[in-house]
């Protein structure tokens, strides 16, 4: 965190209160993770939910008037994919943090795009 070219996965905070957060990215044909049927390849969803969860640790640091941290995936469990989404899909996404030890927090992100269930997963993230 910050996310940079070519592989910002997340385009908006919806919203964040306590320790769970709404984000959002619409899938562009610019989308890195963009495969040639025109869909997002599971790692995407991956990177999206880890930088959701990130742009929301972000979003803390900065209310608490702390310097944006640097964020990593340390460790992708049950992760689920249901659909893969196509150019154009806005895909919302609900993270909620767990607990923190030492920098590694434990998360659960789910993704949805309308009402359909895109992808899941529990993660570990280190944030320094």
């Amino acid at each position: 965190m910050p996310q940079r070219n070519p592989i910002v996965m997340v385009d908006k905070i919806l919203d964040a209160e306590g320790d769970v957060a709404h984000t959002g990215l619409t899938v562009t044909d610019r989308n890195y993770f963009l495969e040639e049927d025109g869909r997002m390849a599971e790692p995407g969803l991956i990177e999206h939910i880890a930088q959701s969860a990130s742009a929301f640790k972000g979003h803390k640091a900065l209310l608490a008037g702390e310097p944006l941290p640097i964020g990593y995936i340390g460790e992708v469990k049950k992760f689920h994919c249901y659909v893969r989404p196509a150019v154009g899909d806005e895909l919302t996404t609900t993270v909620t943090l767990g607990a923190e030890v030492n920098g590694v927090t434990l998360m659960t992100g789910e993704t949805r795009c309308g009402e359909v269930l895109v992808a899941d997963t529990q993660m570990k993230i280190f944030v320094e």
